[in-house]
């Protein structure tokens, strides 16, 4: 360290040396500037300032030593963060050093040359360089704050990237009636359902027992739900996760059903307007399709005209039933004497329960 620090002071006391002798002649002239002697002159002027500067940086050698030991153990405790955010100012400083010396070296002194202005863009480099690390270090949690809020928006960002193998929401464990039924997969087709579907095992010994019944409509309806299963299992807009546990405590299904969804914290996915009842009791959230399918179907409020046909007669005195399009069953009262006929009627009233919707009419005729 020693010999670099005397190297350098060295090489800027023959800078200073020839700059020097070349401001007193250009006042004297008592050398001409050109020949040999000139030169000889100048390479002389050198020496005597490189060993000048040498025997002085001798003397302060040791000091700088000192002081740039603890320049080196002051830099050592600043947290990595700062020295990156201090190295990018010093290099920002450099390049503006570099913009304004540029066309500062470009000039010339009759006599000198630019010696000058060299010698001026070195003190400016300096400058600026130890500018920008000042700066930067001391606004450095400024500059670190811009960086996070730019991650963390790039998080936000990525957190709601939607990714179907990664459990965003909660999981929906399906029972047998849901499986059956079918219409799950329309649902999930439609892509408004996240997260994993679960299916127990002891769900599926269900659905196989069903299908193995000697009843050819029970056989049916197993068979179906296992076919099903696998619609479910190979549509790639779900992830569907077989879980093989149970409860060989509990017999019935359902309840297994209602153990599994509090242990998993999930949801339960069911038509069972039962289920659907003893869940609530019980507080475990429940997705019901029937209540999705009338949440679905075009609203009818009271006062309101349609045409329907009396197809067969109701369990109420005198009344007549009819269907729309959708299925929903539609009483019309006193419309027993319009069977087989179709009417312009009046809606009454509506009655909205989780296994269906019942819409009551009166004919305009009555």
């Amino acid at each position: 360290m020693k010999r670099i620090f005397q190297l350098v002071i060295t090489l800027i006391g023959i800078v200073l040396g020839i700059v020097i002798f070349n401001i007193v002649n250009a006042a004297s002239s008592f050398i001409e500037q050109r020949g040999i002697i000139f030169i000889i002159a100048n390479v002389l002027a050198g020496l005597v300032g490189g060993i000048i500067f040498y025997f002085i940086s001798g003397k302060f050698a040791g000091k700088f030593i000192n002081k740039f030991s603890n320049l080196e153990g002051q830099m050592s405790e600043i947290p990595a963060s700062k020295l990156i955010v201090g190295t990018i100012g010093t290099i920002i400083g450099i390049v503006i050093a570099t913009l304004i010396s540029r066309p500062l070296t470009s000039l010339q002194v009759p006599y000198v040359g630019n010696s000058i202005f060299v010698l001026l863009s070195i003190l400016l480099y300096i400058g600026f360089g130890y500018l920008g690390w000042r700066v930067s270090v001391r606004n450095s949690e400024d500059f670190l704050s811009l960086f996070k809020n730019v991650k963390d928006v790039k998080e936000q960002k990525s957190i709601l990237k939607h990714d179907k193998n990664k459990n965003l929401a909660t999981a929906k464990i399906l029972d047998t009636s849901v499986i059956i039924d079918g219409r799950i997969v329309d649902i999930l087709n439609t892509e408004f359902i996240e997260g994993d579907l679960i299916i127990s095992e002891f769900v599926l010994e269900e659905l196989q027992h069903i299908a193995d019944s000697p009843d050819d409509l029970k056989r049916e309806r197993g068979r179906r739900g296992l076919d099903i299963v696998n619609e479910i299992k190979n549509n790639e807009k779900t992830n569907l996760v077989i879980v093989d546990t149970d409860y060989p405590e509990i017999k019935e299904v359902d309840s297994k059903l209602l153990k599994l969804a509090i242990d998993l914290n999930g949801k339960i996915f069911t038509n069972d307007y039962n289920l659907n009842k003893v869940c609530d009791v019980q507080g475990i959230p429940v997705l019901n399709i029937n209540d999705l399918a009338n949440a679905l179907k075009p609203v009818v409020l009271p006062g309101e005209s349609m045409e329907i046909e009396v197809i067969k007669l109701g369990k109420g005195r005198n009344q007549g039933v009819g269907y729309l399009e959708d299925g929903t069953m539609v009483v019309v009262e006193d419309g027993d004497k319009y069977l087989d006929k179709t009417i312009i009627a009046t809606v009454t009233s509506v009655l909205q329960t989780s296994a269906g919707r019942m819409i009551f009419v009166k004919s305009k005729e009555d």
